[in-house]
């Protein structure tokens, strides 16, 4: 398991955010058009912590009663979540909110994913085992929950539902950024129409979102 350390929080805006915002939303915009071992005191210490409270918080999110990561409407700030990220790394942050608990993970063939770091079954941890195949695997120890680390899809255990996801870009420097979340098992498209809504309407008309008014062509006239 190879987990480098969250960066420190973003300090605010700087004259270099809005532009990294912007080409990480039209990265991201372009990408779908064209796709449309814990060790065992890191187990004792997640089963002390979700201890108490676990069965009611898991009952909570299964009845939709409580947060579910990717619930919001509205497209979230972009947030840098690492200046590198390395083949065989990954990294824990926040994402879209305080309470979000998120993970980027680099593969080994250099493919960027990103989940939900909450396990669908109880709301336990979900860490990263890169040890485990050729993309590793996604693994809450709980209840020994396995997810694909590759599509978030449940492979073994308990877990009802796959991981939400988290969308991640990379910038020319190799930084990366997250930013848009999907429910779980919402298609991307989907999540990214539900978020652009009409804050966005070029991103909405370009990815063909359902109600979006694309942007009128001048006629070309005869002569």
């Amino acid at each position: 398991m190879s987990v480098t350390e969250q960066p420190p929080p973003h300090p605010g805006p700087g004259p270099d955010d809005g532009a990294a915002a912007d080409a990480a939303i039209a990265q991201l915009r372009d990408r779908i058009s064209a796709d449309s071992l814990t060790t065992r005191r890191d187990y004792l210490r997640i089963v002390a912590t979700v201890s108490g409270g676990l069965a009611i918080g898991g009952v909570g999110v299964a009845a939709g009663i409580l947060h579910r990561h990717g619930d919001s409407e509205g497209l979230p700030a972009p947030k840098k979540v690492a200046e590198q990220l390395a083949p065989g790394q990954s990294v824990a942050f926040r994402f879209p909110g305080e309470e979000d608990r998120a993970l980027a993970v680099r593969l080994g063939d250099g493919s960027l994913v990103g989940y939900s770091a909450v396990c669908t079954h109880l709301a336990c941890g979900v860490l990263w085992r890169e040890d485990r195949g050729p993309d590793g695997e996604l693994y809450c120890p709980c209840h020994e929950g396995v997810f694909n680390a590759r599509t978030g899809e449940v492979t073994a255990g308990p877990p009802p539902r796959p991981l939400p996801k988290v969308f991640l870009t990379e910038q020319a420097d190799g930084s990366v950024w997250a930013v848009a979340t999907a429910r779980s098992g919402e298609q991307a498209k989907d999540a990214l129409c539900r978020q652009f809504g009409d804050s966005h309407p070029v991103e909405s008309a370009r990815l063909g979102c359902p109600g979006s008014v694309r942007a009128a062509t001048p006629e070309r006239r005869s002569t």
